[in-house]
């Protein structure tokens, strides 16, 4: 909701004290946007939750092509309109994740949002391999991603820069396989990387010390 008026240019909520799990300006943004809320029925934030976004859908259904390419801020910098809101979907379908985890309630896997978010997720594996896993030159990470919306791809590290084999490599050095769920909890950072191995839903072959390296550094979001 405070998002969502906040790109409607609505007045925004009264700021409150930063948390300490509060890391950015975005955060403490989210935060003061639950203070407002705390003592009101779930009901009533629900009601305020349909009006808000049925609002922006039609605010979005009145785009012309040409709006939905203008260049400004995005989370990820400037970029076209039509990436921010892309970036919206992926972000209101992880936090749909959290909520479906938290009440027990998986599902959601395999529609157009999931297809989406993963495909973000796939897109910044050579990051995460490259840069924060610091995988060796030569080196290569398989990951199998099973179930819906789930791929199949390997990341090499070619000339100190990693990247999308394409054809992958005869035998990765380390393969990462996951389902789709816990793949995306692990990189959306609301999965400790030491659980996830140990749930048996995150799994190494080859490499082991690469692999568990990647799974470590695992969580790119900020």
């Amino acid at each position: 909701i405070g998002i969502e008026n906040m790109l409607r240019g609505t007045k925004a909520d009264p700021p409150v004290p930063a948390p300490s799990h509060a890391k950015n300006s975005l955060g403490e943004q989210n935060e003061a946007a639950v203070e407002a809320r705390r003592g009101r029925s779930g009901a009533d934030v629900l009601a305020e939750f349909e009006a808000v976004t049925a609002a922006r859908l039609d605010g979005l259904a009145c785009l012309t092509p040409a709006e939905w390419d203008v260049v400004g801020p995005t989370p990820v910098g400037q970029g076209p309109y039509r990436d921010f809101m892309n970036l919206r979907v992926f972000d209101c379908w992880v936090h749909e994740q959290d909520i479906r985890r938290a009440l027990g309630r998986p599902g959601n896997l395999d529609s157009a949002p999931a297809q989406l978010s993963l495909a973000w997720h796939r897109r910044n594996l050579g990051y995460l391999v490259g840069k924060k896993a610091k995988t060796p030159d030569g080196a290569s990470v398989r990951f199998d991603v099973a179930g819906p919306s789930g791929f199949v791809t390997t990341i090499e590290v070619v000339d100190g820069r990693a990247r999308e084999a394409n054809p992958a490599p005869g035998a990765p050095t380390a393969t990462v396989t996951a389902d789709v769920e816990a793949f995306n909890a692990l990189l959306a950072g609301r999965w400790e990387p030491d659980a996830a191995l140990a749930s048996g839903r995150i799994t190494l072959a080859g490499d082991l010390e690469l692999g568990r390296a990647v799974v470590l550094q695992a969580n790119y979001m900020v």
